[in-house]
């Protein structure tokens, strides 16, 4: 009795994968290989054309809308309703570990290889062509601004601490929006003419995401979205959005996917004005020596 009614919980929240599981003895290879691609790859499978996954798996328009139609979707559309429908409800965090704790048992080995696996997973998400050029559309639009306003709140308060950090290295007036509840108005009342924000917003639209998103837009500010659900609500006011996986659905949340693109946007950033990022650190180096009272020829 407890299995089958996980089994109908788990389809209830996840029917893009009850689909799957069902028709999946009946797919062709290739069919099979863009459904499970599509599965593994759902941030970006909503925001690509027929024409752009299949250029990422590697086959053709049509069988990519055939695969689509084998496991009981009309077409593209429907799919991508039933996959924001289900980043959408999202769950909460315990629920997810509970979710990953099943599916790795009480094994530390399992576990690493889980993690290594959807990282894994993650990084040939960014590798695909749409990917590629939501990065290069991000620098494009960072490099422009004369700062760098990163927002991240809760789990993503650190990373948008770190971004902070590699701009101001690099030469660029970067600053952090990570105050959560009334405190959030503060750091709104600084944007100004010339940012760009850099925001890292996940799941479901939440206040803090939404207000800021509004200031941006009276003021007339270029926002890059860096998410795993594509919230319609956040991602259409986006003027560049950058999808990073964070793990499969319904799972624990793994943020390296993210921060590998986040580094990729800061480089590409620092490539744009060569000689801005080389003297920066020069002088960063020049700094540490007179704090440490020796040179300090570091990588880090």
């Amino acid at each position: 009795m407890g299995m089958r009614r996980d089994t109908r919980d788990r389809s209830i929240a996840d029917p893009f994968a009850a689909r799957l599981r069902a028709a999946d003895r009946l797919l062709s290879p290739s069919a099979r290989r863009v459904v499970r691609f599509i599965d593994r790859n759902r941030v970006t499978a909503l925001a690509s054309s027929a024409s752009e996954l299949a250029a990422s798996i590697g086959t053709s328009d049509a069988t990519v809308i055939r695969a689509v139609q084998a496991i009981g979707f009309e077409g593209l559309p429907e799919l991508r309703q039933t996959l924001a429908d289900t980043l959408e409800r999202g769950s909460t965090p315990a629920h997810r570990m509970q979710r990953t704790i099943a599916d790795v048992g009480e094994s530390a080995g399992r576990a690493i290889a889980f993690v290594l696996k959807t990282h894994q997973q993650g990084i040939d998400a960014l590798q695909s062509p749409e990917v590629h050029r939501a990065i290069a559309a991000a620098v494009s639009t960072l490099h422009r601004a004369e700062r760098i306003v990163v927002f991240g709140v809760g789990p993503s308060a650190p990373l948008a601490h770190y971004l902070t950090i590699l701009f101001g290295r690099n030469g660029r007036r970067a600053r952090a929006l990570d105050a959560t509840g009334i405190s959030l108005a503060d750091q709104l009342l600084d944007l100004r003419d010339g940012d760009a924000l850099l925001v890292l917003a996940y799941g479901r639209s939440y206040r803090e995401a939404v207000v800021t998103f509004a200031e941006a837009k009276r003021l007339r500010l270029p926002i890059v979205l860096v998410t795993d659900s594509l919230d319609r609500k956040l991602a259409s006011r986006a003027d560049v959005v950058v999808p990073a996986p964070r793990g499969r659905a319904d799972r624990v949340a793994l943020h390296g996917t993210t921060l590998i693109a986040l580094e990729a946007i800061v480089l590409g950033v620092a490539a744009s004005d060569r000689e801005r990022a080389v003297n920066t650190l020069e002088r960063l180096n020049d700094l540490r020596d007179a704090v440490g009272g020796a040179r300090t020829d570091r990588s880090e």
